[in-house]
This record gives structure tokens, sequence and C-alpha cells, in this order.
């Protein structure tokens, strides 16, 4: 919903009344997942997406039906492996969509704040449309008339994987599908060193949804014409960097500057920190060095494995481009709890 929020805008202007449908489950294969939503006004315009396909047509009809009669409905769509194409599914399946005559103020709320927070709704059962929301530190607010403990802790975990997904309450009232909307805080790139890789891995992490953070001491090198699309540049070593930006699980920080008085302190540093992930540039002899000398200090082992270097997936690429695609593809597979495979 948050990269909704322009065309929710533009669309309440031109309209009156807009309706929403969000995916809140498939089976086999479906382009699009859980969250992926749609919007649309009384006028016919249109905004997002929940497959790709032809189903998009059919959901836009059922969105113009939910606002002409005031309320929401489950919606189920399957389709044949056959007929997937034709309906963009990849290879066939179901999707359930959620759709809804109007967006709940709760969830433009969500998707505007800062993120780290649950919408949970009741999707099918007694009590269609009543939810309460969720935050990280688990605080439940609304949604009186459901059982807040169950709810928060299935929330909380919806919100430690970033996805969305339905649960299911059994209810003095009946069966009860819930759908868990996850709105989770943006994550942070942070890297020590203004280095070739650093401008080729800042606009491809933001197409990503991360806020870009690039630190270093050199001013020569931190320029604004060099990093015209960094969020934030902090002329640091990095020990003021990290005070600075004050890390925590949301950051992804990536030491890049291949300069011992950079990556060094970087590195005990960061290891000390929640950090999501963390990532050294270096060749496989650096790294065991680096490794080594941790170990003399004090590091434990387990502190230790959270370095990723040589940093990257090994794609086989040697531009700071290609090299800063491989670092994301890393990233990503942190971030969703991917069990990795072929680590260096």
């Amino acid at each position: 919903m948050r990269d909704l929020l322009a065309a929710y805008d533009r669309l309440s202007a031109a309209s009156r009344r807009v309706g929403r449908a969000v995916v809140t489950s498939v089976w086999g294969s479906a382009p699009r997942p859980e969250g992926a939503a749609m919007l649309a006004n009384e006028d016919g315009l249109v905004a997002g997406s929940v497959s790709g396909g032809c189903v998009e047509s059919a959901t836009a009809t059922e969105i113009a039906a939910a606002i002409e009669r005031g309320t929401a409905r489950l919606v189920t769509f399957g389709v044949t492996h056959e007929e997937a194409w034709a309906v963009g599914l990849a290879c066939g399946g179901t999707i359930r969509i959620f759709v809804e005559p109007e967006i709940r103020p709760e969830i433009v709320a969500a998707a505007r704040g800062p993120g780290g927070e649950v919408v949970a709704t009741i999707i099918e059962g007694p009590g269609t449309g009543a939810s309460l929301r969720v935050s990280a530190d688990g605080g439940v607010s609304g949604g009186a008339e459901l059982p807040h403990d169950t709810i928060r802790d299935a929330a909380l975990a919806a919100l430690r994987r970033e996805a969305s997904g339905t649960i299911t309450l059994d209810r003095p009232e009946g069966a009860t599908l819930v759908f868990l909307e996850v709105f989770p805080r943006q994550p942070r790139l942070v890297i020590i060193g203004a280095t070739d890789v650093a401008t080729a891995l800042v606009p491809l992490a933001q197409q990503l949804g991360y806020h870009t953070v690039v630190a270093d001491g050199r001013a020569g090198f931190l320029t604004r014409e060099r990093f015209s699309e960094a969020d934030e540049l902090i002329p640091a070593w990095p020990e003021e960097a990290f005070d600075r930006i004050g890390l925590d699980e949301t950051c992804y920080v990536c030491v890049l500057s291949h300069d011992p008085k950079f990556d060094e302190p970087a590195v005990r540093l960061v290891l000390r920190s929640p950090a999501a992930y963390i990532g050294a540039i270096g060749s496989r002899k650096t790294q065991a060095a680096r490794r080594e000398r941790l170990a003399a200090e004090g590091f434990t082992a387990d502190e230790i494995a959270r370095i990723h270097g040589p940093i990257g997936l090994d794609l086989g690429g040697r531009t700071p481009a290609e090299t800063a695609l491989a670092i994301l593809a890393e990233m990503t597979r942190v971030r969703y709890g991917v069990e990795e495979q072929g680590r260096k």
C-alpha cells in the first residue's frame, strides 16, 4: 500500500470514493505476493496490481461493485496451468483478494507512518472488516472484540518476516479468517567508503526501497556530484558516523572503503550492533586475516560469522555495477531469511 500513496491521493482528488483490493493468500504460482494491492475510484481509474494479468480487470470490476454496495468481500480467483498465462498467473494457481469499498483510515495511517506495525483485519467470518493495529513493541490498539494476545504473537512473527499473510481463529461465534497486513520499517543501507561500488549501489538499493546513507571521512570522495541520489551523506569516520546513524535492526551495513583505517574500526563497531546485515569488501585472504584478528581480540565465533565477506553473492561479475548487484542479491537473501547456498 505504501507504494500506492501518491496514486491514492490522486484518485481521491479525482473522485469521492476510492476502493481497494489486496491479495491475502496465494497458492501455486503468482507474480504478486500477499499484500499486493490495487486501487480504483468510482470513475473507473485504477492504480496498482494484484496479478499482472486479466485478473486485474476482474478485480477492478469487483472494486466497483464493492463501492456500489458499500460492503467488503473476499474473492477467489483460480486457474489451471493451461489458463494461467491468460490471467497473469505464471504456472497456474489460486489467489484470494479482499475487496473493500473504501480504504480504511488505519490502513492509510500505517502506510504513511514510519512502519514497524501490522494491521490485522477480519476478512471472513463474524465481524468482517473489524481490525486492530499491532506495533513492533507489542502494543495493540483497536479491535476490542478480537483476541489480542493471539493476534499480537502472529502479527509480530509476520513483522519479523516482513511478510503479510492470514491466520484462522477459532472463536465461539465461528471460525474467523484474519489478514495480517505488514508495514515494515524502511530498511537502511549504510555504506562505509565512498567508492565506485558505492556509487553503483546507492541507486540500485533505492529501487528496492532502502534509505541510503554513505559515510566517508575523505571529503574529496564524498560529494553530491558523485552521490546525487543518496538520502544522506555523512563526512565522518566510522565511529562518529555510526553514532549519528544509530545502528539498529533495520540497518544493512556495507564496508566498502578497502582501506584498513576505515574498514577495521567499522567492522569492529558494527559487530557489536544489532544490524541486520554486515558485509565487508576484500579478498578471501583479507577476510581470513580479519577473522583471525577479531578472534584474537575476543570476538566470538558467532559474532565473526555475521560478516559476509567477501561481500555479495558470487555472480561472476567484476565491474562496480556487477558487484553492487551481487551485494544487493545477498542483502535480499538475508532480509527475507532465505537459507544461503554456495556461501563464499
